[in-house]
């Protein structure tokens, strides 16, 4: 079963010092245009491939995102069954702007 997080809540953890890492499973072009800071680019149909460039520091909160949480449910699925415990964030980054930081650009 796939996990959430809402906006709120991974801007809670990333408030409280939590390590978070964050895979960006968005086109290129989109994570150029609005993205969130540190976030590791790996489009959703480069994922399989470049899975072996997926390395969170122990213990770290792994979180996939995309445009509105699409994709990041796929991308999810797809790193459980690599056995990396991932997170999909509700809503996107779209959902991010509007809930928390309306300084990233939404598209």
């Amino acid at each position: 079963m796939v996990r959430h997080i809402s906006p709120k809540e991974l801007a809670g953890a990333i408030a409280a010092g939590v390590a978070v890492y964050l895979i960006d499973v968005r086109k290129p072009w989109e994570h150029e245009r609005a993205s969130l800071p540190g976030s590791l680019l790996l489009p959703l149909d480069e994922l399989t491939e470049r899975a072996d460039e997926i390395n969170p520091p122990e213990g770290a909160m792994v979180v996939a995102y995309c445009h509105r949480g699409v994709r990041s449910l796929s991308a999810a699925v797809l790193l459980e069954r690599l056995g990396i415990r991932v997170s999909s964030l509700r809503g996107g980054i779209d959902a991010w702007s509007r809930e928390v930081d309306p300084a990233v650009p939404r598209y």
